[in-house]
């Protein structure tokens, strides 16, 4: 099914619509909920801001920061309509040019993105951490001519050719924020098209070059007012938070798009690591937290201390799977059911989960509204339900490589092919098994590391996991654990073996780690997701 003819763009330089994916290489779109009718011409920043202040009015709070400093709707649209400014009369950027935004999570990068939405140019938003190297490839793929920065944050960007640069939240004359002090305080948003390019993210992938996943306006507003509105289901006192930064999607969306379209606020923390975020909730009065499952065991031990949390009351997990004895244990101490769910950079963000009575711990949960679910072998034939395959998706917004040949690996037949294994149970819940390519065969056997890693979980001594398969030459590969041990246990054979023994108690003996190791630390991102293929390298 080829897609529906694309809108007449308002978008001056067009190089990110020219190379989207050809026709016959993109999955098909469904729109089954009302809310999802958008009209033809449409701004995901005006409708995000404006339409809010529309609504609620101006006076509501919608950034905080963790020194107590709060933004209004009012303020922010004053902010974000002088930058727009400044961005379009003094640096000359037109509709369509792809603008990098890059610094830590605050309200002045927040603003940033919205103005570039207002302006119709295309926000590439990557991480402070980032380094040269990485930035330059990302504005060479995407063809980057103006960034945005934090002055902290300037030096990595100083050799990227062709990219011209202005700070913001610094002291020189050209710095953004005294720049927009010059300027009106209104500025006319872009009429931009539904489906003309909003933003370029690229994926915080393991290995190899990274794809750029392009995303027009109305999908912006379609996580909103689907996952959000449907799962989350967030008031307008609301306080977010959470540990992902803008630069990912995760981020984006459950700490500026989701409290925006609901009238809320949010929380913006620089650092949001449970050391920082643990005593922001109560501080703050946050009721609603994004971050991910490891994130929420840690957060237990402040807990188990005293730690006050009694303001929270919805809390999203993602970014990797939610082991079941997290899930319990977080639901012992606290009384909240996490909102398991998995989603995508190419998808934007979450489409399958399930919240309040529906949970199930352990699965993933359901398709969330909007979107529809299978799981699929090969070659792209649905599976029985109890039979693992890989899982197939789609809805109102789909993967869009920029100019990458592994579009076609993405997307078969329509569908979003995410990488990752599941099982769809005979009632129609999705329960992940693992990563398609985190999949471990020892001597004839499939063995899923997730669920090694959930039994391991369950040891009183265990705080991380992460199982892998090792090469052998006997069996293929073996299983090798990788354990993070609660302080004061010892990181010797006989725990090793005591940990063997336990997880023969739990699964079947085939199972079970044949090299069990003892890091203080386990590799992750940013944004605390597991990074596998760095344990898979060690001998």
């Amino acid at each position: 099914m080829e897609p529906t003819p694309l809108s007449t763009s308002a978008h001056a330089d067009t190089f990110a619509r020219d190379h989207l994916p050809p026709a016959d290489q993109w999955p098909e779109l469904t729109f089954d909920l009302p809310e999802l009718h958008y009209p033809d011409r449409l701004n995901c920043g005006a409708e995000l801001l404006d339409a809010t202040v529309g609504r609620f009015g101006a006076s509501r709070p919608v950034f905080r920061t963790g020194s107590g400093e709060v933004w209004t709707y009012g303020q922010l649209q004053g902010h974000v309509d002088r930058i727009a400014h400044v961005l379009t009369a003094e640096l000359g950027v037109v509709p369509g040019n792809r603008v990098l935004l890059r610094g830590p999570t605050g309200p002045w990068l927040a603003a940033c993105w919205l103005a570039v939405m207002k302006a119709g140019a295309v926000a590439v938003t990557v991480l402070a951490q980032h380094r040269a190297q990485e930035l330059a490839t990302m504005c060479e793929i995407a063809q980057v001519g103006h960034a945005l920065c934090d002055a902290r944050f300037l030096e990595d960007l100083k050799d990227v050719p062709g990219l011209r640069v202005t700070p913001f939240g610094g002291d020189t004359p050209d710095d953004l924020c005294r720049l927009a002090e010059q300027q009106p305080e209104w500025f006319a948003p872009v009429e931009t098209a539904a489906d003309d390019v909003a933003l370029i993210a690229f994926t915080s992938g393991t290995t190899g070059r990274p794809k750029g996943c392009i995303h027009f306006h109305r999908d912006v507003l379609a996580i909103a007012d689907t996952f959000s509105r449907h799962v989350l289901k967030p008031e307008p006192d609301d306080v977010f938070a959470g540990s992902p930064p803008l630069g990912f999607t995760f981020g984006l969306g459950g700490l500026v798009i989701f409290p925006m379209r609901a009238g809320a606020s949010a929380l913006l923390l620089e650092q949001a690591g449970p050391k920082q975020l643990l005593p922001a909730i109560a501080e703050h009065g946050v009721s609603v937290v994004f971050t991910a499952p490891t994130a929420y065991r840690a957060l237990l031990d402040g807990i188990d201390k005293g730690a006050d949390v009694r303001t929270l009351r919805r809390c999203v997990s993602a970014g990797e799977n939610l082991p079941a004895a997290t899930w319990q244990s977080w639901y012992e101490r606290t009384g909240l059911k996490i909102i398991n769910g998995i989603g995508a950079t190419e998808l934007l963000h979450i489409f399958i989960s399930a919240a309040d009575d529906a949970v199930r711990p352990g699965t993933t949960g359901t398709p969330v509204p909007g979107w529809t679910g299978r799981v699929v072998d090969g070659e792209g034939k649905p599976v029985p339900d109890g039979e693992p395959g890989l899982l197939a998706v789609r809805g109102p917004v789909g993967c869009r490589y920029l100019s990458d040949p592994r579009q076609s690996e993405y997307v078969r037949d329509g569908w979003n092919i995410t990488g990752d294994t599941y099982v769809r149970e005979p009632d129609g819940y999705f329960r992940y098994v693992a990563r398609a390519d985190d999949m471990i065969i020892s001597a004839g056997y499939n063995i899923a590391g997730p669920e090694v890693e959930d039994a391991l979980l369950r040891h009183p001594d265990v705080l991380e996991a992460a199982v892998v398969g090792q090469p052998d030459e006997l069996r293929g590969q073996i299983v090798a654990a990788y354990v993070v041990l609660r302080d004061g246990a010892p990181r010797t054979p006989q725990t090793a073996g005591a940990l063997r023994e336990f997880v023969k108690a739990e699964l079947v003996p085939y199972k079970c780690p044949r090299l069990i190791e003892f890091p203080e630390a386990l590799p992750r991102t940013p944004t605390g997701k597991l990074q596998r293929f760095k344990l898979r390298v060690l001998e």
